[in-house]
């Protein structure tokens, strides 16, 4: 307990810091202080400070008897990260060398720590080099590459969230190693980084425009590998693999209205979300048995349906509708009410969920997008670090094979966004 004491008070300070100084740096005085003393506060000379940081903590636990004060060090360098970006932008001093210089020293932070608790016995050893290998390929292979062709090598949001993972990773590791009866999901957690890194080194040779299309496509398939695990009777797979389409969806607007996109990608986005959002949830409804599954699973489906076409052929045209306001529960939402059901309740109480759901979907209440209103007003480094322990949290849950918390989970989000959407309805 003594070492996540240390954590916890080496995390508060870190936070602390980090919000305090982004208060600060937006005063003209500090601005003016960061500029004549660029060799301490420059974003680059960050980097330098915090990366020097984590290889003495790398050093000092694994090489000497002081693994308190080194984990102290490491968690303050990794809040540190957010820091870097901060000025940046504040100060207007982003930079070519920055955008290498700042992934590169996220990579010199945790994967040090990373190998030496692989050969402490702690992670896969292979696992970890596969990692060592993808994040070195895309600091500077690809990025190599993209200098030569022009294009800019900035992180996306694949690898931000993939390094607050590792940095998690590298703390939860150390919890690990001294309370060995800790449930040990490491390895879970290694892989879903090494997925976001792939993604994130692959993501940066794709044409900003084709960036929605994707995510599109990538929900639909999430719809239709559903369909096969409902199939198998794997309703766990089957509402997980969904709620990964929910993820793509959430993203695939934003990055039209960023990007551009083609002029397919409404179409696929409309045919990806009837498939993820209506035809698999009916079909888990309909496979999870009793007399009325398959009428409350037509029900189901036919409700998102109609709400779909409300939504193309008339929502779109309303003038009365703020931006960003919904007309009746969105369909992914009223997804996770009966996804969620299926694994925790009985089918008689399944089918007022989906009764439920369904009364919300084509209604006329009021419900704010999440990804268009909610999430633009939550902190990027709080998004990050949410989307980093919802990531971390699936995989305690997989290795766990705790079905029931996994759906007690989904709806107590969904209720969350529900109460949430309703109160930030009053602020539009």
């Amino acid at each position: 307990m003594e070492r996540l004491g240390i954590i916890i008070i080496a995390a508060s300070l870190g936070i602390g810091f980090f919000y305090w100084f982004s208060r600060l740096v937006r005063k003209e005085s500090m601005q003016r202080y960061i500029l004549t003393h660029q060799w301490l506060l420059h974003p680059n000379a960050i980097c330098y400070w915090r990366a020097a940081m984590a290889l003495v903590a790398y050093v000092l636990y694994f090489f000497f008897p002081f693994q308190t004060f080194a984990m102290f060090l490491f968690t303050f360098a990794a809040i540190l990260d957010g820091v870097d970006g901060v000025v940046a932008r504040s100060c207007n001093l982003a930079s070519k060398w920055g955008e290498w210089l700042d992934p590169m020293c996220d990579k010199l932070t945790y994967l040090p720590p990373l190998i030496g608790f692989a050969y402490a016995g702690i992670l896969s050893v292979k696992l970890v080099w596969i990692l060592v290998i993808i994040e070195l390929a895309g600091q500077f292979l690809a990025r190599h590459i993209l200098k030569l062709l022009n294009s800019s090598g900035a992180a996306n949001n694949f690898g931000k969230i993939k390094a607050i993972i590792c940095f998690t990773l590298v703390i939860f590791c150390a919890l690990l190693e001294k309370n060995p009866s800790m449930i040990n999901t490491g390895d879970e957690v290694l892989a879903a980084c090494i997925l976001l890194s792939s993604a994130s080194l692959v993501f940066k040779f794709v044409p900003n425009r084709l960036y929605a299309d994707i995510l599109s496509t990538l929900n639909f398939f999430c719809g239709i590998s559903s369909l096969i695990f409902t199939h198998n009777g794997q309703f766990a797979w089957a509402i997980l693999i969904i709620i990964v389409g929910q993820l793509f969806d959430l993203f695939d607007g934003r990055m039209a209205e960023k990007h551009g996109g083609t002029k397919y990608g409404p179409y696929l986005d409309d045919i990806a979300d009837f498939v993820s959002f209506g035809l698999a949830p009916a079909y888990v409804i309909v496979k999870s048995g009793g007399s009325m599954a398959w009428v409350f699973g037509c029900i189901y489906f036919l409700s998102v349906a109609f709400r779909l076409i409300r939504f193309i052929t008339v929502d779109k045209k309303r003038t009365d509708l703020p931006e960003g306001v919904f007309s009746g529960l969105p369909s992914p939402a009223g997804a996770l009410i009966v996804l969620a059901a299926s694994l925790v309740f009985h089918p008689v109480l399944l089918w007022s969920a989906t009764a439920l759901s369904v009364f919300l979907m084509v209604s006329h209440i009021r419900f704010v997008h999440f990804g268009r209103v909610i999430l633009k007003q939550i902190p990027k480094p709080l998004f990050f670090a949410a989307s980093a322990t919802i990531i971390v949290i699936i995989t305690f849950i997989l290795k766990t094979k705790s079905t029931e918390m996994f759906g007690y989970l989904v709806l107590s989000s969904v209720f969350i966004y529900m109460i949430a959407g309703r109160k930030w309805l009053t602020r539009t």
